[in-house]
């Protein structure tokens, strides 16, 4: 073959795989702008979860939550310990914070969907140090089923929060939060509940 043809089988191959880095870059963006969004949602949700859909006041006076694909439940202990962690439904109004598409057993603290898909889990902890100076250092280990892993460093900091995420295929299964701390125990520290939280919301 000569020089001219290899030229121009090399013009063609440039100018095929042109529009293919365009499309590559094009999707790329797309899926870190609506990755973004959904981060966005959720940091409203843990600074302000009656932000989610809450229904304005009917004819009876009374709010109620209107959001079937989501989940958000309080932390209802705030001690450190090898356990499972406990959670607690949200009351607003004449509704709750857990949207019809999920059961929480309250008993078992297992959160589990009605439906399999992709879900969106996130967990904040907000720890602080009870006596200042006198904190056991450590890794605080926070584990929802087998879908999102936390740890959270605690060192010289009198307060810490962690916020984890992730995006993930669940089936109708029972989630458990299990809390791991060092054997040495992690001590005068407390979780924080008044803004320490696991939340679900359905993704597709």
């Amino acid at each position: 073959m000569t020089a001219s043809g290899d030229a121009d089988i090399e013009s063609l191959r440039k100018r095929t795989y042109r529009p293919l880095d365009v499309f590559l870059l094009v999707s790329i963006i797309f899926l870190f702008l609506a990755m973004s969004a959904i981060v966005a949602a959720v940091v409203i949700a843990v600074k302000r979860p009656e932000c989610f859909d809450l229904q304005g006041k009917g004819a009876s006076g009374q709010t109620a939550f209107k959001m079937e694909n989501f989940v958000y439940l309080d932390a209802k202990s705030s001690d450190l310990m090898n356990s499972t962690m406990p959670w607690e439904v949200v009351d607003y109004g004449e509704g709750t914070s857990k949207g019809s598409l999920f059961e929480f057993n309250q008993k078992q603290n297992a959160l589990q969907t009605k439906q399999a898909g992709m879900y969106f889990i996130y967990v904040v902890l907000n720890l602080t140090c009870t006596h200042r100076d006198n904190c056991t250092p450590g890794r605080l280990h926070v584990q929802v089923g087998d879908k999102l892993t936390c740890e959270v460093e605690l060192q010289s900091e009198p307060r810490v929060t962690k916020k984890c995420w992730t995006v993930s295929k669940v089936e109708r299964e029972k989630l458990l939060t299990q809390m791991t701390v060092p054997k040495t125990g992690l001590t005068n520290w407390k979780l924080e509940l008044k803004g320490s939280g696991l939340g679900m919301f359905l993704v597709d």
